[in-house]
């Protein structure tokens, strides 16, 4: 429906928040039942999660109270809303779907960068290693071949003296 390569290759808050704006447009147009963002969360350069998250419709989490460390009570979600839900939905709920777009994005690349940098340590590590392999059959070929030639030599001077 739409690219936006620029987003990703530099992610920028006002270039995430235009394509947020898109997809909200058209959820609200009705082009969409529901929008699932589907990335990479960063845990750390070596492990990144996939998730999937509802973005629209905006689920409202469900009130928790902890009474004792165990035990947890859960509240019917009966919120009241000020100035008043249409102020919010206006507002509010834009500009947080814009953040969690941009977190997701901002997500997404760092995983990226980490799992490029990941690799590069296993490439770096692996021509190493290669290296170390290839330097220890050098040295062994060139010192059968010294060996040979010192068994020419001695097997020379040995039929010359006998």
């Amino acid at each position: 429906m739409a690219e936006y390569p620029a987003v990703v290759e530099r992610p920028a808050y006002n270039e995430a928040s235009v394509v947020a704006d898109n997809i909200i447009r058209q959820y609200v147009d009705g082009k969409f039942d529901r929008v699932i963002l589907v990335y990479n969360q960063f845990k750390n350069a070596a492990v990144q999660e996939l998730v999937h998250e509802q973005f629209l419709p905006v689920a409202l989490p469900r009130a928790k109270k902890v009474v004792k460390p165990t035990t947890v009570v859960t509240y019917n979600n009966d919120y009241i809303l000020e100035p008043g839900k249409e102020a919010i939905i206006e507002e509010i709920v834009p500009l947080y779907l814009k953040s969690l777009f941009f977190r997701a994005l901002l997500d997404s690349v760092a995983s990226e960068h980490g799992a490029r940098m990941t690799a590069m340590h296993k490439a770096t590590d692996n021509a190493t290693e290669l290296l170390r392999q290839l330097t220890l059959n050098y040295n062994k070929a060139r010192q059968a071949s010294i060996t040979g030639e010192i068994l020419e030599i001695v097997g020379g001077a040995e039929a010359l003296k006998g």
